[in-house]
């Protein structure tokens, strides 16, 4: 991997509805095919593809072949995909007090 690509811009890698859908799934799940990956992030397999193209080359998922079977991998040890699971954790949790206090009223 180039150097270069790791360096991909915030903009870049978070520019995508379907690519923050397939890295919020892999900070939650740790790894999984891309078959598993494509159901959950309701995305056809060319496209999540693509997407974990851009996500492998940004250095936040790494890919691993046993023969036909691809598994993803998000690399928790890089500092930013540990913050973007931080991150996801947040928003989850935002969203769980929001609809508690929806439900209750």
């Amino acid at each position: 991997m180039r150097q270069e690509d790791k360096a991909l811009p915030v903009e870049e890698v978070l520019s995508s509805k379907g690519r923050i859908r397939i890295l919020r799934i892999l900070a939650e799940k740790g790894e999984l095919n891309i078959s598993e990956i494509a159901r959950r992030a309701e995305l056809n397999h060319s496209a999540t593809l693509a997407h974990l193209e851009s996500l492998k080359r940004a250095g936040l998922v790494e890919e691993k072949n046993f023969g036909r079977i691809r598994i993803f991998r998000f690399r928790e040890e890089d500092p930013r995909a540990k913050a973007l699971k931080e991150l996801f954790k947040v928003f989850e949790e935002y969203r769980r007090s929001y609809e508690k206090t929806e439900s209750s009223s």
